[in-house]
């Protein structure tokens, strides 16, 4: 059963002065299946958090497990292959890349083991009928309303089949009604998968779809009471 564990984490960045801290003692569990949602005010370091949890950033101490695996003991090629395999990420911006179609920008994540493969294009395909978009394969991103790009990028996080899926303000750039349908479908997506989900996010509306709503602010990490 995947599990992650991040344990008593700290960020520090050098300034002139005293060192800055971004993150001071951060603790948290999370289980195979399981969801939760990180807010807090602008400048808080979650956006920080996120990226040490997906191995993008190391921390100043403490440590990061995934399914008994300490990050901090892999080295750069172990962690790009851990990330690729294990960890898929939606942001707010979609990064997809202009010049590939829709199909092609799902299947990005696999060519890191070589050329692509019957099952995962029949998967690439499977996913985009589940966000929608089966009619869609062979647009270009320019061509997609921005939840249709969103939607696309979520189709991409998951074609490795992620034990862990990350995502940073995944709503930030789309309008109400579109915010509601993509966050409900990120939590459908999640919970058909089986994967564990943190989502940083400013939207209470978002964050209120999670089991679990923490708060960072300060460097630390408290829990708070979800509103569903």
């Amino acid at each position: 059963m995947s599990q992650l564990s991040v344990e008593d984490v700290t960020k520090e960045y050098p300034t002139r002065a005293e060192p800055l801290v971004v993150l001071d003692g951060v603790s948290l569990q999370l289980a195979q299946a399981e969801n939760l949602a990180i807010v807090g005010p602008s400048g808080s370091g979650k956006s920080t958090l996120l990226s040490i949890i997906g191995t993008l950033e190391r921390p100043t101490g403490g440590r990061v497990l995934l399914d008994d695996h300490d990050l901090a003991e892999l080295d750069d090629r172990e962690l790009a292959a851990m990330r690729n395999q294990q960890i898929g990420f939606v942001f707010q911006d979609h990064h997809l890349l202009p010049q590939c179609s829709v199909l092609e920008n799902v299947l990005i994540p696999t060519v890191a083991d070589g050329p692509t493969t019957a099952e995962s294009l029949d998967r690439a395909k499977m996913l985009l009928d589940r966000v929608g978009l089966s009619d869609r394969s062979d647009h270009r991103p320019g061509e997609l309303s921005g939840g249709e790009r969103q939607r696309t990028a979520l189709a991409r996080a998951l074609i490795n089949r992620p034990a862990l899926l990350l995502a940073d303000e995944p709503t930030g750039n789309l309008d109400h009604t579109t915010a509601a349908d993509v966050g409900q479908l990120l939590l459908q997506l999640q919970q058909q998968e089986q994967m564990m989900l943190v989502v940083v996010t400013h939207s209470q509306r978002l964050a209120a779809l999670m089991d679990r709503q923490l708060e960072l602010d300060n460097g630390k990490l408290k829990e708070m009471q979800a509103e569903k």
